[in-house]
């Protein structure tokens, strides 16, 4: 029964009138000012214990609400022996307590779900306040935009400053693409834009996606498409033409044949025969030409394999020596670990590599010191990488575009078909052939896997 908050209130209270009682008696009955002045200052202290006895609920719910405000969920109650009532009000506070708790974890595990999931994905994100402060960039913006870590969107200005400018113009629902030259690698930016406030503030969310290769691949899809549609109408018509030319030659080379007995009967006859055989034989060619421009629908699909980069190179230098040797090009190799080993398909490869030799050399022809380097590496995305350099005449700005077009072509005896099927085997692979060219200086064809 003491320890009920009532009677300890109650009891508290009749002691501490005794004690006062007690004091005023020795003061006024027996003249003892010291023994009164001691009992009451035992009063003061009965006094002081009374007030922070009642006053402790008051704590109790003060520490509550401190803990709720600073996030502070370790807390715990209890009812202090002071009866049924402060029992309840504790297991309250703490079933308060631990409905805070669960509210928390379960906004943690949702936080941590969503940071996981963000880093997770395959497209860049990013967000930044107005003046450019980023708030959010996860790993695959990282890895994009070649920066361990971004705090504010002018620190990509050695980047790319169009890419800057870009970003911190986009509103929402904008849409942006954006080319970046990054070395002798190209990416094309798609970028996507939204806005959104929290607390008052407004922030710019923005999706960042490398479309090269889907623009290349879509690219090279056309190019298929009507090359199938033109070697097909083609050869329907050609073919044709050919078989008759070639049975008019035999049947004209037949020597049952009868011949006007006019002088100008064989001069007529030889000039029929002359005009068979060029159109046989302009037949024969359009037809092999168009084979070479099937050849680029019909590339084979990779056998890929685990092989040597240094193999790779010993078989294609191998095989070009005598030329090369010829031309007196000095010829550099390098590749970085010597252990590289690449994953394709060694024969497409090396069809690519000669394909890029040959052009090489012959864009050195007629430069006073002739250079070719082969190199392989790793870039710092990670990928292997292959470059064909030369130093010759190289291409003009406005022909860069166009090299990997089907049927262009900068040689008088060209076909236009070497470098599309080139590109179209490292998309096999999916890979890229892209070239970056200073007129007279350098030019690079790299292939990047």
């Amino acid at each position: 029964m003491y320890r009920h908050f009532r009677i300890q209130v109650v009891l508290r209270v009749l002691l501490l009138a005794a004690t006062l009682a007690a004091a005023l008696g020795l003061a006024l009955y027996t003249a003892s000012y010291v023994a009164a002045g001691l009992v009451a200052l035992v009063a003061a202290y009965e006094v002081a214990a009374l007030v922070r006895y009642v006053e402790r609920t008051n704590h109790d719910l003060a520490r509550l609400l401190r803990s709720i405000r600073y996030s502070d969920f370790a807390q715990s109650f209890t009812g202090g022996g002071r009866g049924r009532a402060f029992s309840e009000l504790a297991d309250a506070f703490r079933a308060v307590m631990d409905d805070f708790r669960a509210a928390r974890a379960e906004k943690e595990e949702s936080y941590r779900y969503l940071e996981t999931v963000m880093q997770h994905v395959g497209v860049g994100l990013l967000s930044f306040s107005p003046d450019g402060t980023v708030h959010l960039v996860n790993t695959a913006a990282k890895r994009l935009l070649r920066v361990p870590y971004l705090k504010n969107i002018h620190a990509l200005a050695d980047f790319s400053p169009a890419l800057v400018e870009t970003l911190l113009g986009l509103r929402y629902g904008d849409k942006a693409l954006v080319r970046v030259n990054e070395g002798d690698d190209v990416l094309q930016l798609a970028l996507h834009a939204t806005e959104f406030k929290m607390r008052g503030a407004r922030y710019t969310l923005v999706s960042l996606q490398d479309i090269q290769r889907e623009l290349e691949e879509k690219e090279t899809q056309a190019w298929q498409q009507l090359t199938r549609v033109l070697t097909h109408e083609i050869m329907n018509s050609v073919a044709p033409i050919a078989s008759l030319a070639s049975t008019a030659r035999d049947l004209l080379d037949d020597e049952a044949l009868p011949v006007p007995a006019a002088p100008a009967g064989d001069e007529a006859l030889a000039d029929v025969r002359g005009a068979v055989r060029t159109i046989e034989r302009r037949s024969e060619g359009l037809l092999h030409f168009v084979q070479n421009y099937r050849r680029l629908t019909r590339v084979p699909t990779p056998d890929l394999q685990i092989f040597p980069a240094a193999e790779l190179f010993e078989t294609v230098t191998g095989l070009l020596a005598a030329e090369i040797a010829a031309r007196g090009v000095h010829l550099d190799q390098r590749i970085v670990p010597e252990t590289l080993d690449l994953t394709a398909d060694p024969d497409l490869l090396e069809q690519v590599l000669i394909n890029l030799i040959k052009n090489a050399l012959d864009a050195v022809e007629g430069v006073a010191a002739p250079r070719l380097a082969l190199s392989a590496r790793i870039d710092g995305r990670g990928r292997a990488v292959i470059q064909v350099e030369d130093n010759g005449r190289g291409i003009v700005e406005e022909a860069m575009d166009q090299v990997f077009v089907p049927f262009f072509t900068t040689k008088p005896d060209g076909s236009g078909i070497g470098l599309s099927l080139s590109r179209e085997i490292l998309r096999q692979h999916g890979g890229t052939l892209t070239v970056r060219s200073t007129p007279g200086v350098r030019t690079v064809f790299t292939l990047r896997f």
